[in-house]
């Protein structure tokens, strides 16, 4: 599988919430860059947020953010350190 701009951009955007709370969300205004706009309109459609702009991560967006947030973790960590 070979990872698309759009696929990056909602990976992208996945990667901003804060999953530290259920109570924080992100809101893409009209101003931003046009491929955060249409990946948080995917993002919708897949069930991944509630809504076209953003708002808050569904059940299944915050399972999806937490794991990439873990891959990211793993891919970004000093391997000296281990």
């Amino acid at each position: 599988m070979t990872l698309t701009p759009d696929l990056i951009d909602e990976i992208e955007l996945l990667l901003k919430f804060d999953l530290s709370s259920a109570q924080v969300g992100l809101k893409i205004h009209s101003n931003a860059a046009p491929e955060m706009i249409a990946a948080a309109g995917r993002l919708h459609a897949k069930g991944l947020v509630d809504h076209e702009d953003g708002g808050f991560l569904t059940p299944l967006g915050h399972e999806a953010a937490e794991h990439l947030q873990f891959v990211q973790q793993i891919l970004t960590a000093d391997p000296a350190a281990s």
